[in-house]
């Protein structure tokens, strides 16, 4: 018996001592399910929405909410339209007011109009999800202009903590919870009408407000200046650093000092670090208008679908992910200018994406695992499963791929893909082309991680595409090769003779 369980366990050794050791930080669960979402919109609209401002005081009142045709399905709807695969729920902005029946404050939607008191759009946003298969996360503003407390202990412990696990236990798994820097300023705070600040870096006690996150939704990614799972990006443009690392280690404006949400090097996580000590990828959130809020006068100030795509290059592209950001009008629904473009936008995507041109290619490697092809052969690199992959022995970090189609075909966008439970490897590749008879240079790419796209400035035909890893610190670990053809008009073309 005990040589037939040596035997039976000598493939789970030799698999073990065959597999890349990962390198660097790693992500975790929740991070990595972060990742595959790639996509996600944060809903804002509440008292603000009614006062045409994009900032409430918090003295606006209850009575002022009152979205007579409110529809998740039609919000919820456009935005999987436009491919994105989840929302993340205002669910309380600066203005302290509640979109759900809290018990920790009267200025919530109980106390509104809205279905005569009985509404809970937090409830219908999850069941909108829930019926057409999108992901849910919350933000709750940890500023509120509108209670007494603010500033106070009795706010962080009797408030806004309370305040999440209602959040965390009433609307089911969560993707994400979604945190900012607006903390401390001049507000209503219950009738003060006063300016009242905070140690950012402190008040919130985030160590052991994060421990709710992690009792309550355990595989809810936790975004924020500082993570501490996933970081800002440090614009709101929507754009990640040509070099993103999902490593990053956020420090304070001032030395020795704790770094908290509103108090960090905001512009380092543009890039993120390669040393960084923690895997935390970035966020990158935008608006689909000017302002987060509906303002009508922006009605025709939508990003037009080229101007998502470009910024779906720019963010999704470089390993980040785009929190695009929809602004519901005071019927509680998106304006068709809106709809419009989301459902365009996703449209291109599709269809761009729909067939990987690089599948049924013969793709050769300078150098395979172990020569086992089987768990690290090329052909890892065009199936369906996001982690299986492509590696090389230890001492092979310059190797290459030769993609063989056989016959010219029509491309300019391809993907590259690491197995990030791996963590990231790649530091450097080049991309070259059979074109007019001999290998030519038609890109290159840093810091690949859980996705690089290289959008191509011309289309290009040919029948051999060649990827160079020209810099890593360890063997690679590639899991994704994808050849993609966008349609562009005019649509310049280099192809081979």
């Amino acid at each position: 018996m005990k040589y037939l369980l040596l035997f039976l366990l000598l493939p789970v050794i030799a698999f073990g001592q065959s597999a890349p050791k990962p390198y660097g930080p790693l992500p975790t669960k929740g991070q990595l399910q972060w990742q595959e979402t790639g996509m996600y919109c944060i809903i804002h609209f509440g008292p603000t929405t009614y006062k045409d401002k994009e900032w409430g005081y918090g003295d606006e009142g209850a009575g002022i909410v009152n979205p007579t045709q409110f529809s998740a399905m039609q919000i919820v709807g456009a935005a999987k339209a436009g491919g994105f695969k989840g929302i993340v729920v205002v669910a309380k902005h600066h203005d302290g007011f509640c979109l759900w029946p809290t018990k920790t404050t009267d200025y919530n939607i109980s106390n509104s109009p809205y279905k005569n008191g009985k509404g809970d759009i937090l409830a219908e946003y999850r069941a909108a999800c829930d019926k057409l298969g999108m992901k849910m996360g919350v933000y709750c503003s940890p500023w509120d202009r509108n209670n007494a407390l603010y500033g106070k202990p009795e706010y962080v412990t009797n408030v806004y903590r309370e305040q999440l696990k209602e959040l965390y236990t009433r609307y089911g798994p969560l993707f994400m919870s979604w945190h900012d820097g607006a903390n401390g300023g001049d507000g209503y705070y219950g009738g003060a009408k006063e300016v009242r600040t905070i140690d950012r870096s402190t008040y919130y006690g985030w160590d052991e407000t994060w421990g709710i996150t992690r009792l309550l939704q355990p595989n809810a990614a936790i975004f924020g200046d500082v993570g501490p799972d996933v970081r800002w990006v440090g614009n709101e443009r929507g754009q990640a650093g040509v070099t993103s690392w999902a490593t990053y280690t956020p420090h304070a404006p001032e030395e020795g000092k704790r770094p908290g949400n509103g108090y960090v090097k905001d512009y380092e996580g543009t890039e993120g670090h390669r040393d960084g000590k923690y895997w935390m990828p970035a966020e990158c959130d935008v608006s689909l208008r000017p302002g987060w809020f509906y303002h009508k006068d922006q009605d025709d100030k939508v990003k037009s679908p080229d101007t998502l795509l470009s910024l779906y290059y720019q963010s999704v592209g470089r390993g980040a992910s785009l929190d695009l950001g929809l602004s519901p009008d005071t019927r509680g629904l998106l304006n068709d200018n809106d709809v419009r473009s989301l459902k365009e936008f996703g449209d291109i995507l599709k269809y761009t994406f729909k067939k990987n041109i690089a599948k049924g290619a013969t793709i050769t490697a300078s150098n395979v695992r172990a020569n086992n092809k089987k768990l690290f052969g090329t052909a890892n690199l065009t199936d369906a499963d996001r982690y299986s992959y492509w590696a090389t022995d230890d001492n092979v970090t310059n190797p290459q791929l030769v993609i063989d189609m056989h016959t010219p075909k029509f491309f300019n966008v391809i993907r590259l893909r690491e197995n990030i439970k791996l963590g990231q490897r790649i530091e450097e590749v080049v991309v070259d082309a059979w074109l007019r008879g001999k290998w030519e240079q038609i890109a290159t790419a840093t810091s690949i991680g859980g996705n690089r796209l290289i959008r191509l400035p011309k289309m290009i035909k040919s029948s051999k595409v060649r990827l160079r890893v020209t810099k890593s610190p360890v063997c690679v670990a590639l899991s994704d090769f994808g050849l993609f053809s966008q349609v562009v008009f005019p649509a310049p073309v280099i192809s081979e003779p």
